[in-house]
C-alpha cells in the first residue's frame, strides 16, 4: 500500500498532512481506550515496541511487489489488532511504516501522511466493526472463519478504498490511471484471500499454546470475553 512517489504532488499534498492528523488522533484515542480497558500503559508500551518491529519486518522481509499506482503487502493489520489489542496495533503501524522509510526507503517519506492514513483510518474502522461483529461473550481466539474474513476484507478493502482516492486525487480518471488502480485493487485480492487464514492460524496457535499468550504482551480480549 506504498503510494509511489509521484502519485500526488504540488499542494494537493497538503490534504495528506490533515488526514494524517485525523488518523493520529484516532490512534491517540484508540491507545487511550488501551490503557484504561485492555492493560494500562506499561502493558501498551510492551505491546507497541512488538507490534513496530513486527510491522517493519512485514514491510521490509515479507514478499512485495509494486502494482499499478502502489505496492502489494501482506500487512496483517487484522492479526495485530487480534493479538494486541486496536491501540497498539495503530501505534506499530504508524512508528513501522516511519521506521522503514527513516532507515531504507527515504524517497517514500514525502508519502508518509498518505500511507499512515491509508493504514490507520481503516484499522479504526475494523476496530469498530469488531465490537459489532464479535459476541461480547467470544474471546478473539474462538473467532470464526467468517469473522475472520469479515475482518481482514474490511481492512484490505479500505487500503484499496484509500489508495485509489489518492491515486485519483492526484491524477484524475484518465483511462491509465483508472488501468493502474484497477491492476491494484485486482492484484490485493490475493491479501483478502490469505489474512483471514493466517489470522485462523495465528488465533488457534495462540489458544493452543494459552500459557504463553496470556499477560502484558497481549490483547486481554484474546482470551478473555468482553
Amino acid at each position: 500500500m506504498h503510494i509511489e512517489p509521484g502519485v500526488v504532488e504540488g499542494a494537493k499534498i497538503l490534504l495528506s498532512y490533515a488526514t494524517a492528523v485525523t488518523a493520529f488522533g484516532l490512534t491517540a484515542k484508540l491507545a487511550l481506550d488501551s490503557v484504561r480497558n485492555n492493560g494500562g500503559a506499561a502493558a501498551l508500551a510492551l505491546r507497541s515496541l512488538l507490534t513496530t518491529a513486527l510491522v517493519f519486518c512485514f514491510f521490509e522481509v515479507f514478499p512485495h511487489h509494486a502494482v499499478g499506482v502502489s505496492e502489494v503487502h501482506l500487512i496483517l493489520g487484522s492479526t495485530l489488532l487480534l493479538l494486541f489489542g486496536a491501540g497498539a496495533a495503530a501505534i506499530g503501524l504508524a512508528a513501522g511504516l516511519l521506521l522503514q522509510g527513516l532507515l531504507f526507503a527515504q524517497f517514500d517519506l514525502p508519502q508518509y501522511g498518505m500511507n499512515v492514513t491509508t493504514l490507520l483510518i481503516p484499522l479504526w474502522g475494523i476496530s469498530l466493526l469488531a465490537k459489532r461483529i464479535v459476541a461480547p461473550g467470544t474471546a478473539y481466539v474462538d473467532l470464526s472463519y467468517k469473522q475472520a474474513l469479515a475482518l481482514s476484507t474490511a481492512y484490505q478493502g479500505g487500503i484499496v478504498t484509500w489508495v485509489a482516492f489518492w491515486a485519483f486525487y492526484g491524477h484524475g480518471f484518465s483511462s491509465e490511471n483508472l488501468a493502474a488502480v484497477g491492476s491494484f485493487g485486482v492484484a490485493y485480492m490475493s491479501v483478502i484471500l490469505i489474512e483471514p487464514l493466517v489470522d485462523l492460524g495465528v488465533l488457534a496457535a495462540a489458544k493452543a499454546l494459552s500459557r504463553f499468550s496470556q499477560g502484558p504482551l497481549f490483547n486481554v480480549r484474546l482470551h478473555q470475553a468482553a
